[in-house]
């Protein structure tokens, strides 16, 4: 079986090595290709080759049918321009290569603008934050004014973004120059961004939300077409240092159960949440890829990436009892970068 990873986060390392780690019946190995010739995944890779720079649309489309024709690849699993490359599905088919598509062309879209999920998401599958949807000041203004009415502090971030780029707190009593000297992070004064605002009177869609203060959920999980196989609940602890637990929290349990049924999603994926203040969680975004703490989630007894093979295969998925309540954490490690692959 041979899998090819094309451009995608460095989190992707987790993934190939518990991919090796898999007992299954056929061998397997591991294609990543990246621009970067010295990202430190070619390490663990079988196969590495570094991309063309600034390929896109139908261009890199062209190119990566060819890789695929000529290094023979039966499953791809795209990253970089992934909508586009699961629209071409039938192409791929064509020459014997199976893309491996976490959802739909018009649902991968959809979960990668925020604006539009919370919008269209039912009340009925997951609980989320009140958001409203502002592109201007005026707006802007509207939906702060609306929401302070309901929620002691408020967030905003873009409604296009990965990693929490562009998240913020909303501060209405600290300045700037005073984030800057204490060491503040994720906050930005009230004030100071409306005052930009002015200078940028229309701007890309911005979410007002109401700010969730309680713990944070990272849930990796695999599907089939739909079907949830597996889930591992990794809650964060407030405190830096202090790691991750193994969860079982029934509420969330639903949710994804929900979540992957309503979007059928298939394959590895990552839902993310938050508790308001008493506790009860609430859905933050879909990750159609594997998550930065996917080894992590692993020890806790499955091996995702195994399960996921598995269902590649056709092979009878067994999943073992979860260590719930297991404490865990990351250390890293010392490497020498390659190079060149070529």
């Amino acid at each position: 079986m041979r899998i090819w990873f094309n451009k995608t986060f460095s989190s992707i390392s987790s993934m190939f090595e518990n991919i090796k780690k898999a007992e299954i019946e056929d061998s397997v190995t591991v294609i990543y290709t990246h621009t970067n010739p010295s990202t430190a995944a070619f390490l663990i890779a079988d196969e590495s080759m570094v991309e063309p720079a600034r390929l896109v649309g139908e261009a890199y489309l062209s190119w990566c049918l060819n890789f695929c024709k000529q290094h023979r690849i039966d499953y791809f699993w795209p990253s970089k321009e992934s909508i586009l490359m699961v629209k071409h599905q039938s192409d791929f088919a064509l020459i014997g290569t199976c893309v491996i598509a976490v959802s739909t062309p018009e649902t991968l879209a959809l979960l990668n603008n925020k604006g539009a999920f919370y919008h269209t998401l039912p009340a009925s599958v997951a609980r989320t934050m009140e958001t409203i949807v502002v592109s201007d000041k005026i707006g802007f203004d509207n939906a702060v004014a609306t929401l302070s009415q309901r929620y002691e502090a408020l967030c905003v971030k873009p409604s296009v973004s990965v990693f929490g780029l562009g998240f913020r707190i909303l501060d209405t009593e600290v300045d700037s120059i005073t984030h800057l000297l204490d060491g503040i992070e994720y906050t930005i004064p009230l004030a100071e961004l409306r005052l930009g605002m002015e200078k940028t009177p229309k701007f890309s869609e911005l979410l007002v939300m109401e700010y969730l203060d309680g713990v944070e959920w990272s849930v990796d999980c695999v599907g089939e077409n739909g079907k949830l196989l597996c889930a591992v609940q990794r809650k964060k602890h407030p405190k830096a240092g202090y790691g991750q637990e193994i969860d079982n929290h029934p509420d969330i349990c639903g949710m994804v159960e929900r979540l992957t049924e309503f979007y059928t999603l298939n394959g590895v994926f990552n839902i993310q949440f938050r508790a308001k203040s008493d506790g009860t969680p609430c859905l933050l975004e879909i990750n159609p890829r594997p998550s930065g703490g996917f080894g992590m989630a692993c020890l806790a007894g499955v091996n995702l990436a195994e399960v996921f093979l598995q269902t590649l295969r056709g092979e009878k998925v067994v999943i073992p009892p979860l260590r719930y309540g297991l404490r865990i954490g990351e250390i890293s490690t010392s490497v020498m970068l390659p190079m060149d692959v070529n």
